[in-house]
């Protein structure tokens, strides 16, 4: 099968197509033809050798990637054979999505439901999960104010529809004119924040008091810029240092604490993000798509800040 390869750290360069070996699932294990595979904003960390605090480095050479969809083929020894050509999406245990075959735990394993497209499902298998545990966390209340960073991203994307949904006021800050403009359409007051003093737009937006909650995915200078946009007594989600290092939450800003979610939770966040988009209540954002074998390109182009919503590799 064909598959991107990675032998060393570095630039997206070091993602190569190559023919490898067909995997061959194991017990437990169920084999799936891959249709589309996700990206995201952490595997380019981890590629670059440079991954969050906390994370190991992984093993080399490894075929990167940890979402995809696609139909099952194959089952390991003591899995249902009945799972045999149920299209479903998947984790894979940290490696070997960005292929034409990937092997995943069974356990792990979400049919998608009817109605859902199978792109849209896989946009959704991380990024949903993420955004649906970060905003049960949080618990925006109707008429707050809240400030979602990288709003036009795929995480981002998701908090503000799910803010607005939940009766919140939301400013959705991004990085150029059109992000901030693609924010607005998805219901917040769109701010660009590589615009110096972007900070004091999201406050005069919520008539001078400031926001109640910051969704930081950001980290670094725009974090903290944008804990200066809350309020006294307000609170903060810090999830995400994509740019490199976590915000200091500043004295009087109350940290959300959520604790970190077991499997069944986890796999129980994805589950109602899926549920929400077939029910016409969540609308992924698909900016871009690459095939597979432009894997170096698709990172690039994340971490040129020249995406919106997820990217996915098509096999």
């Amino acid at each position: 099968m064909q598959a991107i390869v990675m032998e060393e750290f570095g630039g997206p360069e070091v993602l190569r197509p190559a023919e490898v070996p067909d995997p061959v699932p194991g017990p437990g294990q169920v084999l799936v033809a891959v249709e589309y595979a996700g990206i995201t904003f952490v595997e380019t960390q981890v590629r670059a050798g440079r991954g969050p605090a906390g994370m190991p480095v992984p093993q080399l050479p490894r075929v990167p990637g940890n979402g995809v969809g696609g139909r099952v083929v194959a089952t390991g020894p003591d899995v249902d054979p009945g799972l045999v050509g149920t299209t479903v999406v998947t984790t894979t245990g940290g490696a070997g999505g960005y292929a034409q075959l990937a092997v995943a735990a069974a356990a792990d394993v979400l049919p998608v439901p009817g109605g859902l497209a199978l792109p849209d499902a896989v946009a959704l298998l991380a990024d949903g999960r993420t955004a649906v545990m970060l905003h049960r966390q949080a618990t925006p209340q109707p008429g707050e104010w809240v400030l979602v960073e990288a709003a036009a991203g795929g995480v981002g994307s998701l908090l503000v529809q799910l803010a607005v949904a939940a009766g919140a006021r939301v400013v959705g800050a991004a990085g150029g004119a059109e992000k901030a403009a693609f924010a607005g359409s998805l219901g917040a007051v769109g701010v660009d924040y590589s615009r110096p003093g972007w900070e004091h737009e999201v406050v005069a937006a919520t008539g001078g008091r400031g926001v109640d909650l910051v969704y930081d995915g950001v980290g670094g200078r725009l974090g903290a810029q944008g804990m200066a946009a809350v309020r006294p007594g307000g609170r903060a989600q810090v999830y995400g240092m994509a740019s490199g290092g976590w915000t200091e939450v500043p004295a009087g800003v109350d940290v959300v604490k959520g604790g970190a979610p077991t499997p069944a939770e986890i796999r129980a966040f994805a589950a109602e993000a899926l549920a929400a988009a077939a029910a016409g209540r969540l609308r992924p954002v698909i900016g871009q798509t690459f095939p597979l074998a432009d894997a170096a390109r698709a990172h690039r182009a994340i971490e040129a800040r020249a995406t919106t919503g997820k990217t996915l590799l098509v096999p």
